[in-house]
């Protein structure tokens, strides 16, 4: 069959299903859920939700701290009814949950636990929930296990019929985008938008039937990997839902996937790992791992550096880069990357490692995928986010913004019809995003249109760049890069805590044993002022940092610097140290 409505992917793998199609680690072991069961759970959710009242246009909304076999039935029984999924990051604050249920006029909320139920019954009073159900058991929270209690098998009829009246141009999904600056907007994707980019998407994809599986932990609220678990849906791949970030390593070696998406902060940090494993080697070991690195960080794909650099990468594959594999579970072979800009050093070693990285672009906005890296037709360079995938458009403004045009671009916000008259003129979204294409019709992100700023001396400044090259030092966690107004471009920094420990055992140097005293001493000021002197070379003098202090805190998502997807909410770093700013430029 044609895909035409998201819950035609799962008919689609019904015709030739999987014995193990969404996989969950419950109490230490792995649970499977073939096809012909999953399609049945969801046909059965359906029939309580229609039982409940649920009917098309009603808003239902499903939060997850982390990504499981529930919640995927629910996003099916609810999109076949003609209904409306509200996913909401489970990281947000009661306030914010509040703001979005009572905003989208969500009917039913489905969770996955005891911390969530806490954040939302101090608010659901102020919200038009009818109720609230767990996929865990919670104390006081209806389970969601009633949705399969007292099946009336004779409604499936009429799901039926409410599935045969659903239209590819009806609202599947409202997600609301994670709010850097100010409230979260509510971004109306369509069935068409999300069908359209997975069917364009999958044609990037070396996805084949005997390497079939994937490991999935992006969170299933973002669009990203949502888009990314319908593709699965779509090309018959086990999908196994990773415990958690900190249990990947341990996911990875159970689980042994093909596939995987990542974002760049993730796979900084096992670069970052893995280098200082081997700045613990001695001899020969540590010089042979130094020499397996330098050689992938000048790797060009199809064999563009030639013979003598594809023998040598042999060896270094054989002797360095198989361990890396071995230890991300032996048989990865694609990442995908997005939400955010990777160095392309992290492209360039991993993939010279035998695990490519296809980097790409998109936002919520355009459901997300506007342009996507491939490793078949010469489709793969280093520092661009590939081309635009088929039935989409891009072109540059005037003003160097990226516009695009096409089947995947948003209805609109919710309830807000002057800001998306703002954000799509002509059929064109507005992304926010400067860039450059190519004469080959690659795309190069160079920066955030908000973001760039000008310095008393009248200077333009792209924070982006500098702060991509500044994180290449292992002793940056997170930058910064302020200055608007001012008279030079400075930054403030998170040290990256964990090796600083490492660096100064290697060192014996006492750094104290708070982040207080660790962020006060000179030796590691110097040690990173040196980094950052190092990395300034690559840039003109008025666009270098002068200056930087170290924030003595773990920017997290909890404490309100990050986005749930991980990009630094600006606006918030520079008020948490206001004091910080002031001293630099006193």
């Amino acid at each position: 069959m044609n895909p035409t409505r998201l819950f035609d992917f799962l008919a689609v793998q019904l015709e030739n299903p999987l014995d193990k199609c969404l996989n969950t680690k419950y109490n230490g072991s792995w649970e499977s859920t073939s096809t012909q069961e999953f399609y049945d759970k969801v046909q059965q959710a359906s029939r309580k939700l229609m039982q409940m009242g649920v009917k098309h246009g009603d808003k239902i909304a499903l939060i997850s701290t982390n990504n499981r076999t529930e919640w995927c039935i629910m996003d099916q029984a609810v999109l076949q009814l003609g209904a409306t999924t509200v996913p909401i990051y489970p990281t947000i604050t009661g306030p914010e949950y509040e703001y979005v249920l009572k905003h989208s006029e969500s009917k039913y909320c489905f969770i996955s636990d005891a911390g969530i139920f806490e954040k939302l019954k101090a608010v659901e009073k102020n919200t038009m929930l009818e109720g609230i159900y767990s996929f865990e058991d919670v104390e006081g929270c209806a389970s969601w296990n009633m949705l399969f209690e007292d099946d009336d098998a004779s409604l499936q009829e009429k799901v039926e019929e409410a599935k045969a009246a659903v239209q590819p141009d009806d609202l599947a999904t409202i997600i609301y985008t994670s709010g850097t600056t100010g409230l979260p907007k509510g971004v109306m994707l369509s069935h068409n938008n999300v069908v359209s980019n997975v069917l364009s998407a999958t044609q990037k994809l070396p996805l084949t039937q005997d390497k079939n599986v994937a490991l999935s932990f992006l969170p299933v609220c973002h669009i990203f990997e949502r888009v990314i678990l319908y593709i699965y849906y779509y090309n018959r791949i086990e999908i196994h839902f990773a415990e958690s970030l900190e249990a990947i390593s341990e996911n990875l070696n159970e689980v042994h996937p093909y596939f995987m998406t990542a974002v760049p902060r993730l796979l900084e940090k096992v670069y970052d790992k893995i280098y200082a494993r081997g700045a613990e080697l001695s001899g020969i070991k540590q010089k042979l791992f130094y020499w397996a690195v330098d050689l992938g960080l000048q790797y060009e794909p199809y064999g563009r550096n030639g013979a003598w650099y594809e023998f040598k990468l042999g060896i270094a594959r054989k002797l360095i880069f198989s361990k890396w594999k071995e230890a991300l579970g032996g048989n990865l072979e694609l990442i995908s990357s997005g939400s955010a800009a990777l160095q392309p050093r992290l492209a360039r070693v991993f993939s010279a490692a035998g695990m490519t990285i296809a980097e790409g672009y998109g936002m919520t906005e355009s459901s997300p995928v506007i342009t996507v890296s491939e490793e078949a037709n010469s489709g793969l360079r280093f520092g661009s986010v590939g081309k635009a995938i088929e039935g989409v458009e891009v072109k540059i403004a005037e003003d160097g913004e990226i516009l695009c045009k096409g089947p995947n671009v948003m209805q609109g916000y919710y309830k807000d019809p002057e800001k998306t008259a703002e954000t799509i003129v002509d059929g064109y979204l507005h992304t926010g995003d400067i860039g450059e294409i190519d004469a080959d019709g690659f795309l190069r992100i160079t920066d955030r249109k908000k973001e760039l700023f000008k310095t008393s001396g009248g200077k333009y400044i792209a924070p982006q760049p500098l702060e991509n090259q500044m994180k290449q030092s292992l002793f940056i966690e997170q930058i910064m890069v302020i200055g608007e107004g001012q008279k030079m471009p400075a930054a403030l920094i998170q040290p990256a805590f964990d090796y600083v420990e490492t660096w100064a055992s290697e060192n014996n140097i006492d750094v104290g044993s708070d982040m207080e005293s660790v962020c006060s001493n000179q030796a590691l000021i110097d040690a990173i002022a040196a980094d950052v002197n190092q990395h300034n070379q690559n840039f003109g003098k008025w666009e270098q940092i002068k200056k930087f202090e170290l924030t003595p805190n773990a920017w997290s998502i909890d404490e309100g610097h990050l986005t749930p997807t991980m990009k630094v909410k600006r606006k918030v770093v520079k008020e948490k140290y206001k004091d910080l700013i002031d001293k630099i430029y006193a």
